[in-house]
């Protein structure tokens, strides 16, 4: 990761990667590295939009001189750059993942991968750059600012890996990973950013300390943003409810639910356009995992989608087949008639029945703000407390981390970015759901036979 301005030097090690010595080539007789130019090389420069790719691009024909120009050959253009003749080029590309598949790049830039997410088809974009790199045995490198906590960015998820790898949690496959970030403690102040500023933009020296300062300094601008931009810190929205910090130290990846636990469920329903999600903790260890989760579709298989309720009512159904339900909290909205037929289904074998619906399961969230926000008061203390555990979902994850600060009244409730916001929440929701039904159970549940699965007939 580093600070806006590494574009001059992106660009000339495209051109190095274009007609330089960028291969190696055999060791001289001090014992020193010799390389050598690609004899084909197919150098492009990838992002999600053309304004990414315009920044590296723009530059490059002010750093090739009329020497340079007639030494290689060099025909140039605004978005392709031929040399030698046209057996090397250089390219800017923002068309889709599917046109990307299969080309022969020796060396291929992604830019502002902070960026790539998968409402713009980011993600594969990337996986089909690594498996072009993978084909021709060549290479790739991602630039990027701070990536914002629970995007599920590009930038997100190789941070995260570089991650695992340095814990020893994965296997080290070659990942070079570089950043220059500022201590988490760093004020934001006068007297400390003119020290810190100079030392995190590093080589970029045309970058002004006293104008990044006075743009840190400005209150329209929100701190968060000012520690991603100019001191490259991770950190989430100040309406963010929890950041990585929080979330993260939660993993616990040697549990796991088996057949038989006794959990409770969560679920929170969408029609279309809005997530689908039924999660479980097991009840004595208070372990949460996303059960299923149905999503809408990127793309044209976005088109016309809606929730498959059959595979929803299935899932419900198998999730009491595999484990011994003691509470189940159903957010009513848009699924009143299926939650109508669990809970007559499964309603008398609950230990606890829901306390605002009609039905054993049923729990109304549009209901009274009180119950819902002393229910997630009790979730957040729950978290903060790291009583929680989970296994390392990334889907839960980012709906937990897209989860934003909503106060009333009665406390601190929660709720989307924004009413159109493509960042869901629902998986939180029903973890908020399948927590109050744990916090019901343990206040006022009852025992409960188990199943025995055996029939008795007089």
């Amino acid at each position: 990761m580093g600070l806006t301005g590494k574009d001059p030097l992106l660009a000339v090690l495209c051109l190095v990667e274009l007609v330089g010595p960028s291969r190696f080539s055999h060791w001289d007789e001090a014992g020193e590295p010799v390389g050598k130019a690609h004899p084909r090389a197919w150098v492009q420069v990838t992002a999600v939009n053309q304004s990414q790719t315009t920044n590296t691009m723009a530059l490059i024909p002010s750093l090739m001189s009329d020497a340079f120009k007639a030494k290689y050959d060099v025909k140039d253009g605004a978005v392709l750059i031929r040399a030698n003749g046209g057996k090397a080029r250089l390219e800017a590309v923002t068309s889709s993942y599917r046109a990307l598949e299969g080309k022969r790049t020796t060396f291929t830039l992604l830019n502002e991968t902070h960026h790539w997410v998968s409402g713009n088809n980011g993600h594969k974009m990337y996986e089909t750059i690594d498996g072009n790199a993978t084909k021709q045995d060549s290479r790739y490198l991602a630039i990027t600012n701070a990536y914002l906590p629970g995007e599920d960015s590009v930038a997100e998820r190789m941070r995260e890996s570089f991650e695992k790898i340095r814990e020893g949690r994965a296997v080290d496959v070659g990942f070079m990973y570089d950043s220059i970030e500022a201590h988490p403690e760093t004020p934001l102040t006068p007297e400390a950013l003119i020290i810190v500023i100079p030392k995190i933009r590093g080589d970029a020296v045309w970058l002004i300390p006293g104008t990044i300062i006075q743009s840190i300094l400005d209150t329209t601008i929100s701190a968060s943003r000012s520690r991603r931009m100019w001191l490259n810190q991770v950190v989430a929205e100040e309406d963010a409810i929890y950041g990585p910090a929080e979330w993260d130290p939660l993993l616990d990846d040697g549990k796991s639910l088996k057949p038989g636990d006794e959990i409770v469920l969560g679920f929170d329903g969408g029609k279309s356009s809005d997530s689908t999600a039924l999660v479980a903790i097991r009840v004595r260890d208070m372990f949460a995992v996303l059960l299923n989760i149905w999503e809408h579709p990127e793309g044209e298989e976005g088109k016309n989608w809606t929730v498959p309720r059959a595979e929803v009512d299935s899932a419900v159904h198998e999730a009491f087949r595999l484990f011994e339900v003691r509470a189940f909290f159903a957010d009513v909205a848009l699924w009143e008639s299926y939650i109508s037929d669990w809970s007559e289904t499964y309603g008398e074998g609950l230990a606890v029945k829901s306390p605002t619906g009609k039905d054993a399961i049923g729990w109304d969230m549009r209901g009274s703000q009180k119950t819902v926000t002393m229910a997630h008061e009790r979730l957040m203390r729950t978290i903060f407390d790291k009583k929680l555990a989970h296994d390392g979902d990334l889907t839960l994850r980012r709906h937990v981390l897209s989860a934003r600060r909503r106060t009333n009244n009665y406390g601190i409730s929660f709720g989307k970015e924004s009413k159109d916001s493509p960042r869901k929440i629902d998986a939180y929701a029903a973890l908020m759901l399948a927590h109050e039904a744990l916090y019901e159970l343990r206040v006022r549940g009852k025992k409960v036979r188990k199943r025995t699965g055996r029939g008795y007939f007089m």
